[in-house]
């Protein structure tokens, strides 16, 4: 249970260090904009769109009498779009994070420079366009992970008391780990640590992550405060890197951690 606690406790952290650079926080908050108005524009072409589907797909119904018709066409409506808005929330970080891979690389970089003993921060010695790739290739995986989830939440939801009680509770903690890996694969793509090993490592300390994740996937439920977060989740997420990586030199007597102590990864 204190790993809760320190997970919660770098989120924190990284939102005091975005407020105290307040140059970084500018510089990250640009690709959660663009991302807020591509995914608000997606859900209102989903409204609009929306009706028709439900029409199509249900023929059957069209000779049902009122008010049947309009509360199951309705009901289904409902359904779409909360299916949608949950696709939304868990893709938001890793499309923002696609989308602001130079900036967040930046953000993340200069954490580690400015906690670091002589100022420096770790690379990975990969051209940007290898960057770029790794990273593109990594967040398809994870959001076909997201989606599996999602679509098994979405049809647990309709099981009566069960969807309504335990399934909103066990989908913010998905979100929240999926959220941290996104955010940590920033400084730990620059450790040279693949997708594998990152969820391993993340699988290792579920605690910690879910203190830092779950809180977060919560907030990030209101667009505008997902924006507003994620420079500091970046930076916060980076803090934790850090010190799951034992960067800081440990003492002569001690062994220091390393990111592949971690166990093999579930396949």
């Amino acid at each position: 249970m204190r790993d809760l606690g320190n997970g919660f406790g770098y989120l924190l952290k990284g939102q005091r260090w975005v407020f105290r650079h307040g140059r970084w926080f500018g510089l990250g908050l640009l690709p959660g904009l663009i991302t807020l108005v591509l995914y608000i524009a997606a859900l209102i072409g989903l409204l609009f769109v929306a009706g028709d589907v439900v029409d199509w797909a249900t023929p059957f119904a069209d000779d049902w009498a009122s008010p049947w018709l309009g509360l199951f066409r309705g009901f289904l409506l409902v359904l779409i779009f909360g299916l949608g808005l949950l696709l939304a929330v868990i893709t938001f970080t890793a499309v923002t994070l696609l989308i602001g891979q130079p900036f967040y690389e930046k953000l993340s970089e200069q954490v580690d420079k400015s906690e670091s003993a002589d100022g420096t921060a770790p690379e990975s010695g990969l051209p940007l366009m290898r960057e770029l790739w790794i990273s593109l290739r990594d967040s398809v995986r994870l959001l076909v992970r997201a989606l599996v989830w999602a679509v098994l939440l979405f049809i647990l939801g309709f099981v009566p008391v069960l969807g309504q009680t335990v399934v909103p509770v066990v989908g913010v903690f998905v979100t929240g780990f999926f959220l941290v890996q996104e955010l940590t694969s920033v400084a730990l793509m620059r450790r040279r640590v693949e997708v594998r090993e990152q969820l391993a490592l993340l699988r290792s300390r579920r605690m910690l992550v879910w203190g830092f994740g779950a809180p977060l996937a919560f907030a990030f439920l209101i667009p505008l405060v997902a924006v507003f977060l994620m420079p500091g989740a970046v930076a916060g997420a980076t803090l934790m890197v850090r010190d799951l990586g034992g960067d800081e030199p440990a003492p002569s007597h001690a062994t220091p951690p390393t990111l592949t102590d971690a166990p093999s990864p579930r396949v």
